[in-house]
């Protein structure tokens, strides 16, 4: 058994000059996909970089598969589970690197990724965070059709609490300064945190609100697609209202370290959040699901949600009120498809 803070490195460059990217990637019981994550980044255009596999304890063949790549650039460090977060303050922890790049298990680069987001920050000091659009493709690979893409190039700190436009974990490429600047100690765990680990969800989120609110840091976007999302089909019958729950204690910390950006836009960016779950909730399921309560929360608590994106928010609405309504198998064939029909708008999948 490890002990919670035991590490064991695989693999070392085999060279005393630091790499000037660290590519972090979290492993946890992904071996399906692992392989094809770790290809998609030694296949980069830009080759100044280290992949750093964080082992979260899994228990699947996926470390072995990692390990069994045999290229000096990857090595594999192990720990006891501490979910996403945790495995990625290993990876920060570990990296060599002065700009640091994460990718999930189960998504994949662009060849070109890296070498776009290097120059993006080195043509522009005051970005910390380099992030692109991201494709979204299915459990085998295969393009949906579908852009994560937000309006813009430019976000302040309303921008990122209300909307997230950063999109997911493997678009974004942060200089190691920002997470300097953001770096905590956290008492009970014991040791330096970057993301915090008392979240299970909503750890991004979270994250990326405190540099925004905290530090001088810009966010920089790039309209390429440069990172394949991968959405599981089983991952669309989540726990909604649990993930409102955490979202909730992510907003009630963000009013303990930026109390004036809850204050002025707490309310509309939960607003936002309940609609994105209430479409989560009516696409992952036929049966009853709490989507028309999200739903009506969310124009109580924000009734411009109708005029700043009309079609979105009475599509998600009327599929609530149907969902409620309608026979289960009526409304699998309807209202749920409908749903998913207006998630091709390009913009946010919110």
């Amino acid at each position: 058994m490890l002990a919670a803070e035991e590490i064991h490195p695989q693999f070392s460059s085999g060279t005393a000059r630091m790499p000037h990217v660290s590519v972090v990637i979290p492993l946890y019981q992904t071996e399906r996909y692992i392989a094809e994550a770790v290809g998609s980044a030694l296949a980069q255009t830009y080759t100044d970089f280290e992949v750093v596999v964080v082992d979260d304890g899994s228990s699947d063949r996926g470390p072995e598969i990692a390990r069994s790549t045999c290229d000096g650039r990857v090595r594999v460090v192990t720990q006891r589970n501490r979910g996403l977060a945790g495995a990625r303050n290993t990876g920060i922890r570990e990296a060599k690197g002065e700009i640091l790049a994460f990718l999930d298990a189960d998504d994949r680069w662009a060849p070109n990724k890296l070498e776009a987001h290097v120059a993006h920050l080195a043509c522009e000091p005051k970005v910390g965070v380099s992030f692109a659009a991201s494709r979204f493709i299915d459990d085998d690979g295969a393009p949906m059709g579908l852009v994560q893409c937000p309006a813009g190039t430019r976000f302040g700190a309303s921008d990122i609490f209300c909307r997230n436009p950063v999109g997911n974990g493997s678009a974004p490429v942060i200089r190691r300064a920002v997470f300097d600047a953001i770096k905590f100690y956290d008492s009970g765990l014991e040791r330096a945190c970057w993301f915090d680990e008392s979240f299970r969800q909503s750890e991004d989120i979270e994250c990326w609100t405190r540099i925004v609110s905290t530090t001088d840091w810009q966010f920089g976007y790039l309209p390429l697609p440069l990172t394949d999302y991968r959405v599981s089909s089983g991952g669309l019958s989540a726990n909604t209202s649990k993930q409102l729950e955490t979202w909730q204690r992510f907003r009630n910390k963000v009013a303990g370290y930026a109390p004036a950006l809850e204050a002025a836009f707490g309310d509309r960016a939960e607003a936002y959040q309940l609609r994105y779950l209430a479409r989560r909730a009516i696409v992952g399921t036929a049966v009853a699901s709490p989507a028309f309560a999200m739903m009506a929360r969310a124009l109580r608590l924000h009734p411009s949600l109708v005029l700043e994106e009309p079609a979105r928010t009475l599509v998600t609405l009327a599929a609530s009120v149907a969902q409620q309504a309608l026979p289960a198998r009526l409304f699998e064939r309807c209202g749920a498809i409908a749903v998913a029909q207006a998630s091709r708008v390009p913009g946010l999948r919110v």
